[in-house]
């Protein structure tokens, strides 16, 4: 089986995934009898290509299509969506562009495009199941197409996978997470002596932190993962605002020192639970003791507790997340669409 793919975005995750799908072709090959082939591209840099032969892997990396491409708009964005399914015969959309946390367009526009147009609907982006999960849920399943998106919390770990295809005939109930990377690794520099704009300038000068930082160290980023998985895991429907958030702008070398006196550790928690019929989902600096699994959380690891009714409580851990991880998820989300497993 071939699967033509088209690609909205070629940020960094776009480009680990062009590089692992041809790093494991022969396993995939092997493995599922599966192959894919990218008909469509969308960047911001260099405009806006269908080739239903194929773009060459190299050649979509290193951006020598330019010359034959679309101006990158809008409306070309949308043109080559319905272009890639009605002729170039794509079988999925991955979406990649970047996140808008408040609406989630115009992400939720291309992946409803998709779908209507008989692809897979794939993506790296939070903000349409935030803001679109039970449309474009319902959507997919009227379609009989698959509407996935492992690489939106955890950097693609398979958090979501092993809630779909391994917790049959179970309810979650809560959770509690570390889930900003960022955030970690910043309270584990101020843990070793540094400032907190020490601890963000750091984070900024690898590459994890943008330029503006807000969006991590205020609690926003954590916010919007507390909605994925609540709409998904809990069966919410909020927002964002929804989210009670405090950041760790308040966090400062004092306090850090006073928790390690007491042998505890100060951790940005996410939190999501039903009380009395209503979901109550917070994100917040919170002091955790030895003895909690937080505790040793360092730098960019991240964590995840789930309470269920049927295994009690499961706790995941992922060290060391990159974007190759990230695009692992899409992968993975990929192979399942494939195989029906959705």
């Amino acid at each position: 089986m071939e699967l033509k793919l088209c690609l909205m975005g070629l940020g960094n995750v776009g480009r680990e995934l062009i590089q692992l799908i041809e790093r494991k072709r022969d396993e995939v090959q092997a493995q599922y009898d599966l192959s894919f082939k990218i008909v469509g591209i969308a960047t911001g840099r260099h405009g806006i290509l269908i080739d239903p032969n194929g773009i060459d892997h190299a050649a979509a990396l290193d951006g020598h299509w330019a010359d034959r491409a679309w101006p990158s708009t809008e409306e070309n964005r949308l043109k080559m969506i319905r272009e890639c399914g009605a002729d170039a015969g794509a079988s999925a959309l991955v979406e990649m562009s970047p996140i808008n946390r408040e609406t989630g367009r115009p992400a939720l526009d291309y992946l409803e495009l998709a779908l209507n147009s008989g692809m897979h609907a794939i993506t790296a982006n939070k903000g349409p199941v935030v803001h679109g999960y039970r449309h474009l849920s319902a959507l997919a399943k009227q379609q009989g197409k698959a509407f996935l998106f492992e690489a939106t919390v955890m950097d693609g770990f398979p958090l979501l996978n092993l809630y779909r295809e391994c917790l049959p005939a179970t309810h979650v109930l809560s959770f509690r997470g570390v889930l900003n990377s960022t955030t970690n690794l910043i309270l584990t520099l101020m843990e070793e002596g540094k400032s907190f704009e020490e601890a963000v300038q750091h984070t900024q000068d690898i590459g994890i932190a943008e330029t503006d930082p807000s969006n991590d160290i205020d609690g926003w980023d954590a916010a919007v993962k507390v909605c994925v998985l609540s709409n998904v895991l809990l069966g919410a429907d909020i927002r964002p605002q929804d989210v009670d958030r405090t950041g760790i702008r308040a966090i400062t070398p004092e306090m850090i020192k006073a928790a390690q006196l007491a042998r505890h550790k100060w951790r940005l928690v996410c939190t999501a639970e039903w009380v009395d019929g209503r979901l109550t989902a917070k994100v917040a600096p919170e002091e955790v003791p030895a003895n909690d699994p937080f505790f040793r959380l360092y730098g960019t690891t991240s964590a995840i507790q789930i309470k269920t009714d049927t295994l009690n409580q499961l706790t995941l851990l992922e060290t060391a997340p990159t974007p190759a991880q990230t695009a692992f998820g899409v992968l993975a989300d990929l192979i399942a669409a494939a195989r029906g497993h959705f």
